[in-house]
């Protein structure tokens, strides 16, 4: 038996065996000893023996093997070897050995880390494939500052971290392990030791994938998709999306099809969006969470698409399969909270990591969550890398930012005392500005052709202004006061609905302050709203009337257009995400599917109609593209309004939201064509409705005006003949 080196000291043991030790390196693997020998430690728990280049080990226990090996004449430092573990029943295992290696991640990605700068932070954290030293494994690193020592347990070591405790990489907070022979698909968790002692498993902050809820083990990933979207991704850096034609279809993907996985979605949904002349697609949050209910606005896992639907080379292939179908991909993207989950993020190593250490500033007041601390620049370069990891990883197109408005305010939903003023003595959240600052100016630096949308409802000045003139830098904003506003007016009877004429009008007061997305998002038709229909007043024809005429107003107002599932086809019961969308109503069995068709053949025109006219995209955020014609006419209950392409072309809209037909209803619009034809009408009969249209080209008279009927409860398009 080899001569042993010499015995660890107690603390050393003590902290090596516990998961404490900061540098376990130091204590295990080879060493050189004087005399062309090496001084070798091993950690197996639960092996027999161990034996390295052919020499035994001696057992100092506790699943530790230490001896003195000598080396061959003229050897010089550490050769390459392989330990020979025996465990019960003669179980002999030949092993590399974690702690024969270098650091893998290098000294400038921990500079970037410490700096928070680190754009592809994806690649540095998290557990990443590699050949290092020639040597196929799996370097595993996390972000722990308070940590005392951290572990790695999976499936490979039977869950029993004390097989690889990590090393500290200094003042960084990053621990790492190269462990050889853990390859793609590996489960594992970091076992924490916090500064109290006590230990917690926690899966990966960067996890690229996951297991599937309610299971929580982080899963080793390696993508090995091909893409087929080339063409579109080379295009996508030329896109100018406030001039063209924008149009969004958003859904819920667990729900949209029940039961769909990935790649059955990537078979239906393209062909169903480009049917319905769509633009966009917006999914709500891909990313991993555990409570379905939350619907994916309460993540756990930034760096992975929910495991419920497949793999991330799946959903890949949804993405690719949309664009090779000409459809742009947002994303909702959730950097406001996080819930509080003990294996996830919340007091991630024992003490406030990715959340404010102020109990005040940490604790959301309405979702039971946590808010991420803005101001830690590691934290800060977590988000911010999250986005360019969607857009460079996954192809989408863009972010649709989640409650905008709760991060901008220190007082959001809080009373006198619960909170804090900023240093200027204000309710600002200083830190969430520089923060929507910083990933708006990454992600268009990063991923040029993509747009980023703020879902913000209070009236913040310059959410959509660029960052180099102070503004937060988003592509556009969410209007909400349209939605409501809007909303409020279509669900009053018509009669009643001269008093309330400013709600429909108010919104060009202000349209032209941001650039907006008109949203009939999930929001209006679950938790007692009722579906986009059932809004609307009186009996079944008339409400499927309001909403045709309400979809002709939405998609001819100055705004792109956005409109959850389901409502495209007016089903009745408000959004279910156990159900999904009503899809029967549309079968030949169901009475009234004819009438449902009609409302989806409307959004199919709508869509046709709009993407094939200039004049309602291509001044969309510019005040010349939009003239009143008639404002005023509440009692009428009649607005009209001409929008204009960038070479002056009109489109004439009119408005008659009332039950009655307008007969020889004069409006004047500007120019001097010597005639106008009808592009779309929502009372045509195809589309259920009872068929008042305007046949043939309609003639100005010498006063250049128009002598329209107007069909009731509806909206009309009308194009120079």
């Amino acid at each position: 038996m080899p001569a042993a080196p010499a015995a660890l000291s107690a603390d050393d043991r003590t902290r090596l065996l516990s998961g404490a030790h900061h540098d376990p390196h130091a204590l295990l693997g080879a060493h050189p000893e004087p005399g062309g020998a090496l001084r070798v430690r091993a950690l197996r728990p639960g092996a027999r023996g161990v034996s390295v280049l052919g020499t035994p080990l001696r057992s100092e226990g506790d699943g530790l093997f230490s001896g003195v090996v000598p080396l061959e004449a003229g050897a010089r430092g550490v050769p390459a070897y392989e330990l020979e573990v025996t465990y019960g029943d003669g179980d002999v295992r030949r092993q590399q050995d974690p702690y024969r290696f270098l650091p893998a991640l290098g000294g400038f990605d921990l500079h970037l880390i410490a700096e928070g700068r680190h754009e592809r932070l994806w690649d540095a954290l998290g557990a990443r494939t590699m050949t290092h030293q020639g040597v196929r494994g799996t370097r595993f690193t996390v972000w722990a500052p308070n940590a005392r020592g951290v572990r790695v347990a999976g499936d490979f070591n039977g869950w029993d971290g004390g097989a690889h405790p990590m090393r500290s990489l200094g003042s960084s907070g990053v621990w790492e392990l190269f462990v050889p022979g853990v390859g793609a698909g590996a489960l594992y968790k970091f076992d924490i030791c916090r500064p109290d002692g006590s230990h917690t498993q926690r899966a990966d902050p960067m996890a690229r994938r996951t297991e599937r809820p309610p299971a929580t083990a982080s899963v080793v990933e390696e993508s090995t998709y091909t893409w087929g979207d080339a063409a579109w991704m080379n295009a996508r850096a030329g896109r100018r999306w406030h001039a063209e034609a924008m149009s969004v279809y958003e859904l819920h993907l667990a729900s949209w099809r029940p039961g769909a996985t990935y790649r059955t979605l990537a078979e239906e949904l393209p062909a169903y969006v480009s049917d319905l002349g769509f633009t966009h697609v917006e999914l709500m949050p891909p990313a991993e969470h555990p409570f379905g209910g939350s619907w994916g606005y309460q993540v756990t896992g930034y760096y992975a698409p929910t495991a419920r639907l497949g793999t991330p080379d799946d959903f890949r292939h949804l993405v690719d399969s949309l664009h090779r179908a000409g459809i742009a991909v947002l994303i909702d993207w959730v950097p406001g909270h996080f819930p509080k989950d003990e294996w996830a993020l919340a007091r991630f190593d024992g003490t406030p990591c990715y959340e404010h250490p102020d109990p005040r500033r940490a604790e959301h007041p309405d979702w039971g969550t946590l808010e991420f601390d803005l101001g830690r620049r590691e934290v800060r370069n977590f988000l911010v890398a999250n986005a360019v990891y969607w857009c460079e990883e996954f192809h989408v197109d863009g972010l649709r930012v989640d409650a905008v408005a709760s991060m901008l305010y220190l007082d959001y939903s809080r009373e006198d005392g619960e909170w804090l003023p900023n240093e200027h003595g204000g309710r600002e959240n200083l830190d969430a500005v520089a923060f929507l600052q910083e990933m708006n100016a990454t992600v268009y630096r990063r991923a040029p052709g993509v747009v980023t949308v703020a879902e913000e409802s209070t009236a913040w000045d310059g959410v959509t202004r660029p960052t180099d003139q102070g503004g937060l830098g988003f592509g556009f904003k969410w209007n909400m006061g349209w939605m409501h506003d809007s909303l409020v007016y279509m669900s009053k009877d018509p009669v009643h609905r001269a008093w309330h004429h400013g709600d429909i009008t108010f919104s060009m007061v202000y349209a032209y302050s941001e650039n907006y997305v008109l949203p009939i998002s999930h929001d209006e038709v679950v938790h007692g709203k009722g579906s986009l229909v059932a809004k609307m007043p009186g009996d079944w024809w008339r409400q499927r009337a309001d909403l045709r005429a309400y979809l002709g107003f939405m998609w001819s107002h100055p705004g792109k257009q956005l409109l959850f599932m389901g409502q495209e086809f007016a089903q009745g019961a408000e959004w279910s995400e156990a159900e999904g969308p009503q899809w029967w109503v549309l079968d030949d069995s169901w009475p009234a599917a004819g009438e449902h068709r009609g409302v989806q053949r409307l959004v199919r025109s709508l869509n046709t109609v709009y993407r094939a006219t200039p004049a309602l995209w291509e001044l969309d955020t510019d005040p010349a593209g939009f003239r009143w014609l008639l404002a005023d006419a509440a009692g009428d209950n009649v607005l009209a309004f001409t929008r204009h392409a960038a070479d002056g072309t009109p489109l004439l809209v009119a408005c008659n939201l009332s039950p009655v037909v307008r007969h020889d209803y004069r409006l004047t619009p500007p120019g001097q064509a010597p005639g106008w034809t009808e592009v779309l009408n929502t009372d045509d009969l195809a589309y259920g409705g009872s068929g008042v249209t305007n046949p043939g080209p309609l003639k100005a008279d010498a006063a250049g005006a128009l002598s329209l009927t107007l069909p009731p409860l509806a909206t009309v398009w009308l194009r120079p003949a």
